[in-house]
């Protein structure tokens, strides 16, 4: 299996920008897989709870520690992801948490700006060195509340964060200034497309205004070694990821939906993947 999953180029660039994104690293059957599993998943749909942006809207998201055996822990298993990762974070990394970010048309919430190490350093971990990739399940454009990042902002080192309505938001002088020198990037992506992105560099999102949804499976992982003695959500150190082959989503997918007839729909559906989602 090769890990090698980023081009010299590729890393150069994700070391320069703190961000990198590659189009079509999932194919349309198996990003279906993960709407359909998301999107019918009653499990996901109980466990999910909101964030208020403070300026009316709700964010709601699913989150789970876990990767498990579903077609959730495939997606987060798979070495496409992890071969990435292990490139970017320079060496064995371990999942520290995915999570369904469900931004509904016309009632999707905002994300303020923010690092997600400005979460990550209050609950003790030392180094920035955690990253996380973001898979487009819909279609993400600026009329729904893409992903907007500040270009090479990770080499700014960690800002200081204050409570933006129920969202941790980065000190809005130091993101203006930022702004002044940096380029804005509305990270517009296509179903299957993802984005990978440092723990440093500043994003956020839009209310979702338009009449359609902008679902995306978030996977966050952390290099081996980079362990906090007082993490709630993971009280022991983070062990490494165990990769599974590319066919696995597929294979998940057959477990959850039955295999497909010749009409595509699916037949002798298995037990319901949401069941095997851990740790919320």
């Amino acid at each position: 299996m090769n890990d090698e999953q980023l081009s010299f180029a590729q890393l150069q660039q994700f070391q320069r920008d703190g961000y990198i994104v590659l189009r079509d690293l999932f194919d349309a059957e198996e990003i279906d897989l993960l709407g359909r599993a998301a999107k019918e998943d009653r499990v996901l749909d109980q466990n999910s709870f909101g964030r208020n942006d403070g300026d009316g809207g709700n964010v709601r998201l699913s989150l789970w520690s876990e990767p498990g055996d579903n077609v959730y822990g495939m997606f987060a298993r798979c070495p496409r992801i992890v071969g990435a990762m292990q490139q970017i974070l320079g060496g064995p990394v371990g999942h520290y948490h995915s999570k369904m970010i469900m931004k509904d048309a016309k009632v999707g919430g905002a994300w303020a700006w923010h690092q997600d190490y400005g979460y990550w350093y209050d609950i003790g971990y030392l180094f920035p060195d955690l990253a996380s990739v973001m898979i487009a399940v819909d279609k993400a454009t600026k009329e729904n509340g893409c992903l907007q990042i500040i270009k090479g902002s990770h080499r700014l080192g960690r800002i200081n964060h204050t409570a933006t309505g129920e969202q941790a938001g980065a000190d809005l002088t130091r993101v203006h200034e930022a702004l002044d020198k940096l380029e804005l990037v509305h990270c517009e992506m296509d179903p299957g497309d993802a984005v990978f992105f440092h723990c440093n560099t500043l994003h956020r999102s839009d209310q979702n205004r338009s009449e359609k949804p902008r679902w995306a499976m978030i996977c966050c992982y952390s290099l081996i070694g980079n362990d906090s003695a007082r993490d709630p959500l993971h009280p022991k150190p983070i062990e490494a990821v165990n990769k599974v082959s590319d066919s696995a989503i597929r294979e998940a997918g057959a477990m959850r939906f039955g295999v497909a007839d010749d009409d595509n729909t699916f037949l002798n559906p298995g037990m319901h993947l949401g069941e095997r989602v851990a740790n919320r």
